[in-house]
């Protein structure tokens, strides 16, 4: 087995993973390093010698800021350590809802071969993600923050209604919400492999989601492109990076009630929540961040917490 790594300023991180996404749609290792005002990425592809993609397009991506790309061997004991490697991640339940809200779940990330919680009490759903198959498995920073927000969003306006993920990769954010009473919901991703792992994903954990290939570059979106209908408001969740956001932005003809809008580095958060405002009226909510990433919450104005038309805060971890 053959490691193919791309180490890469922070600053230019999310031009190079927009590029790996797209050789290697299954999904890549991340690990930051070096120090405040020096850091840098280094991300990671696997596979059999002969199997890995090209990346000479990477150099003309990142040009001079590129540091290092490197490959090295696997033991034979890689498929072990990918085990170590994807450990279960726990998003706890929001402290507090406003307004009493809803109680909602603590939500527990696992792959296949690690054991559910001890949970006896129906406080912590179980979510079972294999990150052989799609990119997204409750371990990078954006999903997780997403995550954490999902959780928020469902207890401070009681989840119901339809729910749309767009680029849902593995399925777990859209499982997630089918856990948490959103219905419909709807996962859209362009690669062929994420939507067959999202609906096996979906199986697994018995669910009931619905999931399209769709490229939106192209194509309309479902429930709030051109011409669509929904049955009622509509969430709407876009772990995505900033260029496919600020499509979104540009081409969406109706407003969702509520957007977490993830994939994107802590400086590029103002510019796309403003694309969204200006276009199509939405107000930020909240925004967390985690390391170098960051999502933010953004509503409808009739959605937006009473008393301000924007109540976010910002958490760093």
């Amino acid at each position: 087995m053959i490691r193919l790594a791309v180490r890469v300023s922070s600053e230019r991180a999310e031009l190079v993973l927009a590029e790996l996404l797209e050789l290697a749609p299954a999904g890549v290792e991340e690990v930051q390093s070096g120090e405040s005002g020096e850091r840098t990425v280094e991300y990671a592809v696997y596979g059999a010698p002969g199997e890995l993609p090209s990346l000479p397009a990477l150099k003309a991506v990142v040009g001079e800021s590129l540091v290092e790309i490197s490959t090295s061997e696997i033991p034979d004991d890689w498929h072990e350590r990918w085990r170590r490697f994807h450990r279960p991640v726990l998003i706890e339940a929001p402290r507090g809802t406003a307004g009493g809200g809803t109680r909602v779940p603590a939500l527990h990330v696992r792959p296949p071969w690690e054991d559910a919680t001890a949970d006896r009490d129906g406080g912590v759903h179980e979510i079972v993600i294999d990150p052989g198959q799609a990119f997204g498995t409750g371990g990078h920073a954006t999903t997780r923050l997403c995550l954490e927000l999902l959780l928020e969003l469902a207890g401070s306006e009681s989840p119901a209604g339809p729910l749309l993920d767009v680029g849902t990769g593995s399925g777990v954010l859209a499982i997630a919400a089918a856990r948490l009473g959103f219905a419909p919901v709807l996962g859209l991703d362009h690669e062929r492999e994420s939507v067959a792992a999202a609906r096996e994903n979906a199986k697994v954990n018995g669910v009931a989601i619905e999931v399209r290939d769709f490229d939106l570059r192209v194509q309309p979106l479902p429930w709030l492109g051109e011409g669509a209908t929904s049955a009622g408001p509509v969430v709407m969740l876009a772990n995505l990076l900033r260029p496919l956001l600020l499509d979104l932005a540009r081409d969406m003809t109706r407003a969702p009630a509520h957007l977490l809008a993830g994939g994107l580095l802590k400086g590029q958060v103002d510019e796309v929540a403003g694309a969204f405002g200006e276009r199509l009226g939405l107000r930020e909510r909240e925004r967390r961040e985690r390391g170098e990433w960051a999502v933010v919450w953004l509503a409808a104005p009739d959605q937006a917490l009473s008393g301000s038309s924007v109540a976010a805060r910002t958490i760093e971890r």
